[in-house]
């Protein structure tokens, strides 16, 4: 028996298809924006490029999901209470495993274990379908 309330691993490589392109087309944004100006100061750039590399903890924080993950019919929740958004340190942490460990993250998903993968455990978060 499957359970749909979980989201699936076809979906889950969808919505970070999405958010590569949207993480793309931010930098070339914001690249184009800033050199507008003649004098944009290192830290300024430095703040931009950060907020871009965090664009997946700071969505799954504050939305509960990130561009792809709206698009797509997915949300990120607490494993232990599927209500709440996980909180900043935690869709840090589960960021830095999914950027580190890629792919091979998201095949340890597994139907067994709520559909998470080695991010999802190590950060307390479920993903589910909307």
């Amino acid at each position: 028996m499957t359970d749909n309330k979980y989201g699936k691993l076809i979906n889950r490589v969808k919505a970070i298809l999405v958010d590569t392109l949207v993480i793309i087309g931010l930098a070339l944004a914001v690249s184009g924006i800033l050199n507008l100006f003649e004098n944009v100061s290192n830290p300024v750039r430095a703040l931009c490029f950060t907020l871009i590399v965090l664009y997946d903890p700071i969505l799954t924080t504050l939305n509960g999901a990130t561009v792809g993950h709206m698009l797509i019919g997915l949300k990120v929740r607490k494993e232990s209470d599927e209500n709440q958004k996980i909180s900043f340190p935690f869709a840090l942490i589960r960021f830095v495993l999914k950027a580190f460990l890629g792919f091979i993250s998201l095949m340890t998903i597994s139907e067994k274990n709520k559909g998470k993968a080695i991010h999802d455990s190590a950060a307390g978060s479920i993903v589910l379908q909307s």
